[in-house]
C-alpha cells in the first residue's frame, strides 16, 4: 500500500507551494513573469524570474501528485467514500488553483481573484491533509485485518 505515501508527498509539496507563494505575494513579485505558463525566457528563466518560475515549476508539480492521489484512491479497491471525496475534491481544487493562478497573472493581480486563489488554497490544503489521514488510516486498518 503506497497511496498514504503518495498523499503524504502531493501534501509536503503543497506545503512548500503554499510558502513559495505566500513569499511571491508578499514580496510583491506576483508579476515578475508577466506570461503564463512560461516566463520570457521560455522553460528556464533568468535569474529575474527564478522565483515566480520556482512557483509555477512546484505548482506544476503538486498538480501532479494530487491528480495522481486522487486517481490511485479511486483505483485502490479498498478506499471508502470518505478518502474518495476528500481525493476528488483535491483534484477539483488543485485545476482550479492553477486556472486561477493563470487568470490571476492575465487580470494583473485583480483583489477578488487573488483573495479567491487563496480561499481555494486553503480548501486544497484541507481536502489534501484529509487524504492523507485517510489514506494512512486505511493502510493501518489493512495491515491489523
Amino acid at each position: 500500500m503506497r497511496l498514504q505515501y503518495l498523499a503524504l508527498s502531493a501534501l509536503i509539496v503543497l506545503y512548500s507551494l503554499m510558502f513559495i507563494g505566500g513569499y511571491v505575494s508578499a514580496s510583491g513579485l506576483g508579476l515578475s513573469c508577466p506570461k503564463w505558463p512560461l516566463c520570457p525566457n521560455g522553460l528556464l528563466p533568468s535569474y529575474d524570474f527564478l522565483i515566480e518560475w520556482t512557483h509555477r515549476f512546484v505548482a506544476a508539480t503538486t498538480g501532479t501528485l494530487i491528480v495522481a492521489t486522487a486517481v490511485g484512491v479511486w483505483l485502490n479497491k479498498k478506499s471508502d467514500k470518505k478518502i474518495k471525496l476528500t481525493g476528488t475534491l483535491a483534484g477539483i481544487f488543485v485545476v482550479t488553483q492553477i486556472t486561477l493562478g493563470a487568470l490571476v497573472i492575465e487580470a494583473k493581480l485583480h483583489a477578488v481573484l487573488v483573495a479567491i486563489h487563496l480561499g481555494i488554497g486553503i480548501l486544497l490544503f484541507a481536502m489534501t491533509l484529509l487524504t492523507v489521514l485517510f489514506a494512512f488510516r486505511m493502510a493501518r486498518t489493512q495491515i491489523s485485518a
